[in-house]
């Protein structure tokens, strides 16, 4: 039974083995190491995952999802036709794609993993990733930080006595890891980050920039429209990488709206989004109390830290010119695959030790006497943030009345003073026998490798130890809601993998409709109209053939349709 390495993305996933000498990356059904992270359902309510599901995000943006990734761990659900899902069960039908692509490539089962998650996950964010995991049929045998795994993939394991910073833009999160590499160690020494920044936010920029210059209201967009209006943003972005203006055309109600953006345009509609990149890697930087010059390699990774604009900005604030030699994209998913020799198969790099760091403080809720007022709401913490882990630490508590009968432990993280303003993850209720104020109760935090919290309230004078069960977390399934969502799962029609690649071809078909007008938007309806009576005729070595003559069309067209 094979081991597998997965990056777990927001926009992108792939999946990664071992093969006893370096890591293979294993390609999808479409030959393609990469897949989307987005999930569809067809007119038949088959379920969509990958490149088809994304090429209809344009032609039918009601049932198609994508970025759900930035909503791990929390209760939102998104309706799809007839469905209902969880981030969970969106992300287990993810993995469940390339846990059958690993299983094609390497004619063998696959049920164990390592995944990568950014370093900036908190507590409910890990465990959401491995109930995904574990409704895919994935034992975990290890969570990774995305940039400890990027690192991997450079060979800085190899190297003696560096400070490592990774900086990791990725479709919707941004993380900003510092890592020291001595005497075999890869230590994570700090880590910040923002999970709503990432590069779909950059396109998010270019479509309000382009609505507020059409004098449109994008609440008053039907949906189709504005998903091809992202579609053409997102090229454009791309466009902008290698030329000085690009600009896109679109249809509303018959009427044919023109969108043109410069590089220097497009460079001051990204200042926002800069500077709130600052403050993170200001923030590791001040915690372990570093100057740029002391680092000693800067490495880029994440699909949104090829755009030049980022790369720029980062070279000049670090001033350094950044490691990006391994595609962005696949250097998380190497990184993962290492990870797996180290499970599978110690003497392989033996040599290597990995730790990490705590991302957020972990504490619980106390009150503090000031003078004669007792001062409710303290956040006390237990774990501060970038502790190295596994780490286990406990403090003593104490009532603070005469014969109090029960003492609760509310478990929050967060970097405020106040637990208002933290995130509450956990509670305890534990009982008192009769005793005087002052009775001492021990809290104690132990945090993982995998970030999964353990906490153990011990009555001092009894010895009775109680474990906390969190429960109601946003976001997290109970036993009950992880069966039902197995039953959900295994009655879902998966769309067929034999007939995947004419359904890509029809769905980029009917994208590229959405997306066109006039005669373009005819000749490609009368392409899809001929594949579509070949697809009638089920003769196989003709559709076969159509196949490869009109995704050899499509590239060419594509190619033009931008200019």
């Amino acid at each position: 039974m094979a081991v597998i390495g997965i990056d777990l993305g927001t926009s992108n996933s792939l999946a990664s083995f071992w093969d006893g000498e370096q890591v293979v990356l294993i390609a999808n059904r479409f030959g393609s190491y990469l897949t989307p992270s987005v999930i569809g359902v067809d007119e038949n309510n088959d379920i969509l995952v990958g490149e088809i599901a994304k090429q209809r995000l344009v032609s039918h943006p009601q049932k198609t999802a994508a970025a759900f990734k930035r909503f791990m761990g929390t209760e939102k659900m998104y309706q799809l036709g007839s469905y209902s899902f969880s981030p969970i069960e969106f992300s287990s039908l993810v993995l469940s794609s390339l846990k059958e692509d690993a299983e094609l490539f390497l004619q063998e089962p696959c049920d164990e993993v390592v995944i990568s998650v950014p370093a900036y996950f908190n507590n409910i964010q890990r465990e959401a990733t491995m109930e995904a995991a574990k409704l895919a049929g994935l034992n975990v045998l290890n969570l990774i930080s995305e940039p400890t795994a990027a690192a991997m993939a450079y060979g800085l394991h190899q190297e003696e006595d560096l400070s490592i910073l990774v900086i990791d833009l990725g479709g919707g999160t941004f993380d900003v890891s510092l890592l020291e590499m001595f005497e075999g160690i890869m230590q994570v020494e700090a880590i910040a980050g923002d999970n709503q920044l990432g590069g779909e936010d950059f396109t998010q920029l270019i479509i309000r920039d382009c609505l507020v210059k059409s004098k449109l209201e994008q609440e008053a967009l039907p949906a189709a429209v504005l998903s091809v209006i992202y579609q053409k943003a997102e090229m454009l972005k791309r466009e902008l990488s290698f030329q000085a203006r690009s600009g896109f055309e679109f249809e509303k109600d018959g009427t044919i709206y023109s969108y043109e953006l410069t590089k220097p345009q497009y460079e001051k509609l990204c200042e926002p989004l800069l500077a709130k990149m600052r403050l993170p890697v200001g923030r590791v930087l001040n915690d372990k109390k570093m100057t740029v010059e002391e680092i000693d390699r800067v490495i880029l990774i994440g699909g949104a830290t090829k755009d030049p604009v980022v790369r720029s900005f980062l070279a000049k604030l670090l001033r350094t010119i950044p490691y990006t030699s391994i595609n962005p994209d696949e250097a998380v998913g190497i990184g993962a695959g290492i990870q797996t020799a180290l499970k599978k198969d110690h003497s392989m790099v033996s040599e290597l030790m990995l730790t990490d760091v705590c991302s957020h403080t972990l504490g619980v809720e106390s009150v503090r006497e000031l003078g004669n007022e007792w001062i409710n709401g303290v956040f006390t913490p237990i774990i501060e943030r970038n502790t190295t882990i596994p780490v286990s630490k406990v403090e003593t508590f104490y009532t603070v009345r005469d014969q109090q009968p029960k003492i609760r432990f509310a478990v929050y993280q967060g970097e405020s003073p106040r637990v208002s303003e933290n995130l509450k993850i956990g509670e305890i209720i534990i009982p008192l026998d009769p005793a005087p104020k002052d009775y001492p109760v021990d809290c104690r935090f132990t945090y993982d490798t995998s970030g999964i919290l353990e906490v153990l309230v011990t009555v001092k004078q009894t010895g009775e130890t109680h474990q906390l069960i969190i429960e109601e977390s946003p976001g997290k399934l109970s036993p009950e809601e992880i069966q039902h969502s197995l039953n959900k799962l295994e009655k879902l029609k998966i769309h067929p993998r034999d007939r995947a690649e004419n359904r890509l071809l029809t769905a980029r078909l009917e994208r590229l409709y959405a997306e066109t007008t006039g005669e373009k938007r005819e000749y490609i309806q009368t392409l899809l109209l001929r594949f579509e009576a070949e697809l009638a005729k089920q003769d196989d070595q003709i559709i076969k053939k159509l196949v490869k003559e009109l995704t050899e069309t499509l590239n060419e067209f594509e190619k033009g349709m931008w200019l």
